[in-house]
């Protein structure tokens, strides 16, 4: 198990992702706990990339609740179908949105958070939660990070 990660924030986002997901592949080796894994995942990215909020979402009772996750205090439960997180899950895609207040019914659980990211985490055919990533710029999402980023649910999934 890794215990510190390496970080280099003057290269590029690819660069950062190419960098981070081997070593988020050996914080995870040999950690069967969902739960941990999550919380690593979330803390490793939040680390990286400083993101405003990164974390979890785990479908519960027919409502997505907050699992583990950095940053600031965020909305417990969420509706299927409700905010961007909510959608992901009923769409069961991932949603880049540039501009959160652009997005009809986006949730502010936080008002400083300006785009968003989140991606279905599926098992079984079965969306169980999303990951989610705020940031408080304009825009700041894209293709790369959905690419790299689904790489990191593939490899927590699959543990």
């Amino acid at each position: 198990m890794a215990e510190d990660l390496t970080i280099d924030r003057a290269i590029s986002k690819e660069a950062q992702y190419q960098s981070l997901i081997p070593q988020i592949e050996g914080l995870l080796f040999g950690e069967t706990d969902f739960v941990a894994n999550m919380a690593n995942v979330s803390a490793a990215l939040k680390e990286q990339f400083n993101w405003f909020w990164v974390g979890f979402y785990l479908v519960k009772n027919d409502e997505l609740v907050l699992g583990p996750f950095q940053g600031p205090v965020a909305c417990t439960r969420i509706a299927k179908g409700k905010g961007v997180c909510g959608s992901s899950w009923l769409q069961e895609k991932t949603l880049i949105v540039p501009n959160v207040d652009e997005f009809p019914g986006h949730i502010a659980c936080a008002s400083a958070s300006k785009s968003e990211i989140v991606l279905p985490l599926i098992k079984d055919n079965q969306v169980i939660g999303v990951l989610d990533v705020d940031s408080e710029f304009l825009e700041h999402f894209d293709d790369i990070d959905q690419v790299y980023l689904e790489q990191v649910i593939n490899i927590l999934l699959n543990k």
